[in-house]
């Protein structure tokens, strides 16, 4: 009987420490499983152990959510085009063969040029252009240049009511002029001059010397560095006057765009919205005609926890998710629902509370701990 109750006495003692952590939750990870020691890991419920030393090495960084008033945004596909005001294309105006226009050779594209430069002579076939006159030709130039000054001084007098370009567009024709008359006046009668009609960086060059251009064949496209355009195609109804501005993501920065207006007429059965920048190197972070994707911000607000892009990661079964940390140790796999916002934020619409801490920084890390 003695044995039996030291027995007894011998297995509560054993049992001790187990029944004294009984029904508790995993507020510390380390007391419920004192075995886990320093090393991260991912217990049975999902729920990752991640030590403070393991936090730092992987320079994890968590932000708190807080619930805002936001504009609603839907997500346009567009493309970088040419400011229309500020850039330029330099066209052949007869078929002939292209020659450097000085001696450091043809610009090529990144070259910066001013207004007027001329970039290069196409100089036209043996015969294609009488010789004989050269006087009248001369003199039919300068009628010409004659009657664009003219025709360009009206436009400046109606320059509140007569379209911008219109004005570029007269201004190049006299600087085209102008450049063949100094051709024929130097005795290279019909040659005629590739002029620069904006000032710019050449975003795009097509000329070889040597090479045979057709007449109206594009030569050089010219682009203003601080001057980005984009149009974006609106596929589904959408209410103009509801437009307020829109962003694009570049570099982990949301880039954003003032909106210009849109076209009155559909193009493949979408309709055409023009958004534009004016920063500093703004036309150099996008070649022309890059796809991108365009969040547009409407007026009317709705209340959203943003939350950056980059703290979306996938489960093992493909579902977008994020890591919030519930205490200094334990970080929790939460799944969501979001909407698109800016480009590098996006708005959660379901999973997420207001004072959540998300992981930012090392979420993908922290998805691979197994």
């Amino acid at each position: 009987m003695k044995r039996l109750s030291l027995l007894i006495a011998a297995a509560l003692l054993v049992a001790q420490p187990l029944l004294a952590h009984e029904g508790h939750e995993h507020g510390d990870a380390k007391k419920v499983l004192p075995n886990l020691g320093d090393t991260p890991q991912r217990l049975p419920d999902g729920v990752v152990f991640l030590p403070k030393p393991a936090q730092r090495q992987m320079g994890v960084l968590t932000l708190k959510v807080v619930e805002q008033d936001l504009p609603r945004s839907i997500e346009l596909p567009g493309k970088v085009i040419m400011d229309p005001h500020l850039g330029g294309r330099v066209q052949a105006m007869i078929t002939g063969r292209i020659e450097p226009a000085g001696e450091h050779g043809l610009p090529s594209a990144g070259s910066r040029v001013k207004k007027g430069d001329v970039l290069a002579w196409v100089v036209p076939a043996a015969g294609q252009i009488e010789r004989s006159n050269q006087s009248a030709l001369l003199a039919e130039l300068k009628a010409s240049r004659q009657l664009a000054e003219k025709r360009l001084h009206r436009l400046n007098e109606l320059a509140d009511t007569v379209p911008r370009k219109e004005i570029e567009a007269a201004e190049s024709e006299i600087l085209s002029l102008n450049g063949r008359i100094a051709a024929v006046g130097s005795g290279l009668s019909g040659r005629e001059a590739l002029v620069a009609p904006v000032a710019g960086i050449i975003a795009a060059s097509n000329a070889v010397v040597g090479q045979v251009v057709e007449s109206k064949e594009l030569v050089f496209e010219i682009v203003d560095p601080d001057s980005l355009h984009i149009e974006a195609l609106a596929y589904e109804p959408l209410e103009l006057g509801e437009v307020a501005s829109a962003s694009i993501a570049l570099g982990g920065r949301a880039v954003p765009l003032s909106f210009i207006g849109a076209s009155r007429r559909l193009r493949e059965q979408a309709l055409p919205l023009l958004f534009e920048n004016h920063a500093v190197g703004a036309g150099l972070a996008l070649p022309l005609g890059q796809p991108v994707k365009i969040q547009v911000l409407l007026r009317s607000t709705v209340k959203g926890l943003p939350i950056p892009q980059k703290a979306l990661v996938r489960s093992q079964a493909n579902e977008l998710m994020v890591w919030v940390k519930e205490s200094p140790e334990r970080f929790v796999p939460r799944p969501v629902r979001t909407q698109p916002f800016d480009g590098v934020q996006v708005m959660a619409a379901d999973g997420l509370k207001p004072g959540d801490r998300v992981v930012i920084d090392g979420a993908g890390l922290i998805n691979q701990i197994r």
